[in-house]
């Protein structure tokens, strides 16, 4: 019993053409068709991951997994012998799979659907001291190059309790404990990426950031400098995490939250012995990096 996939996530937004145009500059694909959502997706894929709703101000309308064939049923088992109800999905979200909230009431919905991967890239020609990988080829990215996401990796919520957030997340829908950082973040997945949802300790739920896949540090900094053209404010970044060890940049998007491009993570196959390590505070954000700004955790969701 599992859920296996993080499918997409929705937002409520004061302005879907804003959320659009910085969803395409950050290298989605406008995926719209009739509906009430603006729906982006990464170039290589047909499935949209991330849907923006009209709404007063931003907030998280809903997060989509998936649990293909048997693993659903055992999955709707869970949730009923758990005592969670299901609940009506919201008007003009996508049809199928059943709907319940987490214990922050954050709604989610669980269908039955399997991960989608995009086609691999190439093996990067890098060269390192004694491994030659690219000859007679010059390596410098091509001018004005952007990002190109592959695929949504996971999303970051805020939680004024994390313990209770986790256990539900973990106990009812199936997913594992990765790593934490005492009380202040905890990493889960359902796949084999190190975390497909995380967790950060505030005062009250909201949504802080979701993290696509880019094929390199290039793409990373070039996407980064993509965006500053395109008018966005500096970020967060390039740097390297501790947990989950992948190279970061964090764009800030029009409502005060962030959507980071990743490259090089964990890899955790499923039937790994892996152990979660509880790590101290100093290692909750970076090893190395530009300093970190001062409202990267505010949980603007939370003013009034």
């Amino acid at each position: 019993m599992a859920v296996t996939a993080l499918l997409h996530y929705a937002l409520e937004v004061p302005d879907q053409g804003a959320g659009e145009k910085f969803y395409t500059s950050f290298g989605l694909v406008n995926a719209s068709g009739r509906g009430d959502a603006v729906r982006l997706r990464p170039a290589p894929l047909q499935r949209e991951s991330v849907l923006l709703y009209g709404g007063p101000r931003k907030r998280l309308h809903h997060l989509a997994f998936g649990a293909p064939g048997d693993e659903y049923e055992a999955t709707r088992d869970a949730v009923r012998r758990a005592g969670v109800p299901e609940v009506d999905g919201p008007r003009g979200a996508p049809d199928g799979g059943f709907w319940l909230r987490d214990p922050e009431g954050n709604l989610v919905n669980v269908r039955n659907e399997g991960r989608v991967l995009p086609p691999p890239d190439p093996p990067p020609a890098l060269n390192s001291p004694g491994h030659i990988t690219r000859e007679v080829r010059r390596g410098c990215p091509e001018a004005g190059r952007g990002a190109s996401p592959r695929r949504l990796g996971h999303v970051l919520l805020f939680s004024g309790d994390l313990a209770r957030q986790a256990d539900f997340y973990t106990r009812v829908l199936g997913m594992k404990l990765s790593d934490r950082c005492q009380t202040i973040i905890m990493f889960l997945r359902c796949t084999t990426d190190h975390h497909n949802l995380a967790l950060l300790t505030s005062k009250g739920p909201g949504f802080h950031h979701a993290s696509f896949e880019v094929g390199g540090v290039d793409e990373i900094a070039m996407g980064a400098q993509r965006m500053l053209e395109a008018g966005r404010p500096p970020g967060w970044g390039l740097g390297r995490h501790v947990i989950g060890s992948n190279f970061f940049y964090y764009v800030r998007d029009p409502w005060g939250s962030f959507a980071e491009y990743f490259h090089d993570l964990d890899y955790i196959p499923e039937q790994c012995a892996w152990e979660p390590r509880d790590f101290p505070a100093e290692d909750a954000l970076y090893r190395w990096g530009p300093p970190v700004p001062e409202d990267f955790g505010l949980n603007r969701e939370l003013e009034p």
